[in-house]
């Protein structure tokens, strides 16, 4: 064995091993794997969820909108809420002024909404309401089979727009002992049907007597006296 070759082989064992090239990973690789890591629900568990990440969006929003409001606004912040202030005072004088809004405008309140159906008819679809527990309906179908069935004797005329009260205050005139019992069934009928309330069994059973005691009833004739 030749000098050199001893000097050569004690020379690469003496190598520190730092200087041994290092593994290395591909970039890919090593992205997709720091992502499995960074997934896993350790990472997120004190996390907020996505309706507190969704509320903290929107008061930061709202925020930079007073913000930018309280800057575009002579007087900053104090303009801003005396402007506010303004427009809750001109609501409230128009809510004074005009009233709660109603869902179905006044000017709607005739009592025949559909085309011309008779007394019996109404009867028929004021029970069915009734024994389905829809008494709203009830009510408003016996109150027009109660004016229907007026119309048809002649002691009203028939008239498509005439309202519930109207229609009460006419029948009074022929029959002006059921004056005080037809204003109360006008009221019912206007009650459900614009007043926003909820009838109920008893009061569809008193409509329901009253149509049955008109149908009977014998009118007050009126006519030029000599």
């Amino acid at each position: 064995m030749s000098t050199g070759g001893l000097i050569t082989t004690g020379a690469t064992a003496l190598l520190p091993a730092a200087e041994t090239p290092p593994l290395t990973t591909p970039r890919d690789a090593a992205r997709e794997a720091a992502e499995r890591e960074l997934a896993k629900p350790a990472y997120h568990q004190d996390e907020p969820g996505l309706l507190q990440r969704a509320l903290d969006r929107f008061w930061e929003w709202l925020g930079d909108f007073f913000d930018r409001a309280s800057g575009a606004t002579p007087g900053g912040w104090a303009g801003l809420l005396a402007i506010a202030v303004l427009v809750l005072l001109v609501l409230a004088a128009l809510w004074w002024r005009l009233g709660t809004p109603r869902r179905t405008p006044a000017a709607a309140g005739t009592l025949f909404a559909e085309g011309p159906r008779s007394a019996a008819d109404h009867r028929a679809a004021a029970d069915a309401h009734a024994a389905a527990g829809r008494w709203n309906e009830a009510v408003q179908e016996r109150m027009r089979a109660l004016v229907r069935s007026l119309e048809e004797r002649t002691l009203l005329d028939p008239r498509p727009g005439r309202t519930a009260d109207e229609a009460a205050a006419e029948a009074a005139v022929s029959l002006p002992a059921h004056a005080d019992d037809l204003r109360t069934a006008a009221r019912a009928f206007d009650d459900v049907t614009y007043g926003g309330r909820t009838a109920d069994a008893d009061a569809y059973a008193r409509l329901r007597t009253l149509d049955l005691t008109l149908e009977r009833a014998k009118p007050l004739l009126t006519g030029p006296t000599a």
